[in-house]
């Protein structure tokens, strides 16, 4: 079995919150271990994540172990960044054993193809102020010269309140199916330019939702919030949605 999860969002919220979500998501990595060839991360595992040379944010000891466990167990953990953490570097690669991606994957599981993003910074062609954004926060320089310049508490400090604010323009008491169909367009795109794509996954909607088409097959995770929807793939090739009570 392969697992996939996204938008867990460690950190979010105040001390009693965090370290709630973060007991719900260490309880579902020790669940799904039982059974899991794999588990793919697919962005925004923390609500706000940014690796200084020597130094990264404190907290979440209780998830940097279980990967660690699960790695060492011999399960390949995949952590694919999105927008709230695509400023990590190799420190889950080296202290957790957990593979860290930067782009997203187009990956052969069981005789399926599957495509797998975190989904922010996608079809956003007409969008030229957060086109704009994107660039910014994604530059290497603008990265270097912010990890020089900004000490650490300041970061995190900036940090926690832009991650806050970006994570409300996601709330699920405003989303609908509708606001997922710029992804939809986006997976329609990429299916018919590579026609063997079986499954595309996505995250960062936090709007858990199965879109079927005749010929494409679209899943979006939901966050954490509330109860926990990931995904899932058998050894017969079947994906489905799940849900954990939180």
């Amino acid at each position: 079995m392969y697992y996939f999860a996204s938008d867990v969002h460690l950190g979010a919220g105040d001390e009693l919150t965090s370290r709630r979500t973060e007991r719900h998501f260490v309880e579902w990595l020790d669940r799904v271990k039982e059974d899991a060839e794999g588990i793919y991360l697919v962005g925004d595992i923390f609500d706000f994540w940014f690796e200084y040379k020597n130094v990264i944010p404190k907290g979440f000891a209780r998830t940097f172990g279980k990967l660690a466990e699960l790695t060492d167990q011999g399960i390949k953990i995949t952590f694919i960044t999105g927008n709230h953490d695509m400023w990590a570097k190799d420190y889950l690669q080296k202290e957790c054993g957990v593979e860290t991606l930067f782009t997203p994957q187009r990956i052969s599981l069981y005789g399926k193809e599957l495509f797998v993003a975190h989904g922010d910074n996608m079809n956003i062609g007409n969008k030229p102020i957060l086109r704009a954004m994107n660039a910014t926060f994604r530059s290497k320089i603008v990265r270097t010269l912010f990890s020089w310049l900004v000490h650490p508490d300041l970061a995190l400090q900036f940090g926690k309140w832009w991650s806050g604010k970006s994570r409300k323009s996601h709330s699920m008491e405003t989303l609908t199916p509708a606001s997922l169909n710029f992804l939809i367009d986006y997976a329609r795109d990429y299916q018919s330019a590579h026609p063997s794509t079986d499954y595309i996954i996505f995250g960062h909607m936090h709007l858990p939702y199965d879109h079927r088409e005749e010929q494409l097959r679209v899943l979006f995770m939901g966050c954490w919030e509330g109860d926990a929807t990931y995904a899932t793939l058998d050894k017969e090739g079947n994906i489905e949605l799940k849900t954990k009570a939180l």
